[in-house]
């Protein structure tokens, strides 16, 4: 049975709810105890769960409309006051519709507003190329003073907001759209640290370094490369910035082959913090998979994902050519 960490659900309840949700329940957990939290929305607050805030303290939750430059600016004036302000939109817009505020009213007077962005990757599917987030890591992570965490299921979730509290300054934390297959069901609690990456297995021949959905794909992966005699270990860097550098050197020097999987294009996100690390400090080959310098179609995120080779299948299939 799982233990409960300040928190009024137990493992049960997380293992058939989705990131979004657990965002929301989590949001209300510490808003209980921490007063000068308040929360924003562009008219998508139930759609991102953090209504469940607003029916909690109305006085401190506040809808913009479809106004999501105004958001983050308010946001910085929150933080200005004091206030740890959690803002809330897709990612495709907090990202690029509203790029000018988060970088030049959030991100240069290093204030501590947490931006929280649901609907990432490709989990908006149907909803079109337009919504498809696939180069917000790239954006945001090339903002200096920014915290990027991308959780790999509802219980890193939890934690990742949990930690941005702790955490003074701008945060960003990307987050999907269905309830996520667990990666931790049979590890939670464990210990989460911003800018620290969690070693799931260790291999000698082939490490895949994932972030997000795409840590559970990547132990798949694993697996059916395992059963084919190859040794494949599997980081989830939940943390993009700061990177951990001291676990990639480590995989870089231990592994003949570095992998990196992310629901992300291959420029710009994980694939590319990988490679500058190790092209300082360890050179060795990388195999960047994600999704290729194009703009997405449109289909529901299954299909995207095996479109683009996002699947554990996909992600071992392109291995074994490799090797």
């Amino acid at each position: 049975m799982a233990e409960k960490v300040n928190q009024a659900w137990t493992f049960a309840d997380v293992a058939r709810l989705s990131d979004r949700e657990i965002y929301g329940k989590t949001l209300v957990s510490l808003g209980t105890t921490n007063k000068n939290i308040v929360v924003l929305g562009s008219d998508l607050m139930y759609s991102n769960r953090t209504s469940d805030f607003l029916e909690k303290f109305p006085e401190r939750a506040f809808n913009f409309g479809v106004a999501e430059q105004n958001m983050m600016g308010a946001a910085a004036g929150f933080a200005t006051c004091g206030k740890i302000a959690f803002v809330s939109t897709f990612a495709a817009f907090a990202s690029m519709r509203a790029c000018e505020q988060v970088r030049t009213d959030i991100c240069y007077p290093n204030l501590n507003v947490k931006i929280v962005a649901t609907h990432s990757g490709l989990t908006m599917g149907s909803g079109g190329t337009t919504h498809h987030a696939t180069e917000d890591l790239a954006i945001v992570r090339s903002f200096a003073n920014m915290t990027v965490i991308v959780p790999a299921d509802a219980i890193e979730t939890e934690k990742a907001v949990r930690a941005a509290v702790e955490q003074e300054g701008p945060v960003y934390i990307r987050l999907g759209r269905a309830a996520e297959r667990l990666v931790f069901q049979n590890g939670y609690p464990y210990d989460f640290k911003i800018g620290r990456a969690i070693t799931l297995k260790s291999g000698k021949d082939v490490t895949l370094i994932a972030t997000g959905l795409e840590v559970y794909e990547s132990i798949i992966a694993s697996d059916i490369l395992g059963k084919k005699g190859i040794d494949v270990g599997v980081i989830n860097m939940h943390t993009i910035k700061p990177i951990d550098q001291e676990t990639i050197i480590n995989v870089a020097q231990s592994s003949k082959l570095l992998v990196t999987v992310e629901e992300h294009t291959v420029i710009g996100g994980l694939g590319s913090a990988v490679c500058e690390v190790v092209s300082e400090k360890c050179p060795v080959r990388v195999l960047r998979i994600g999704i290729p310098d194009v703009y997405t179609v449109i289909g529901s995120p299954e299909e995207l994902k095996d479109r683009y080779g996002l699947t554990g299948v996909k992600i071992a299939e392109k291995i074994l050519n490799i090797l």
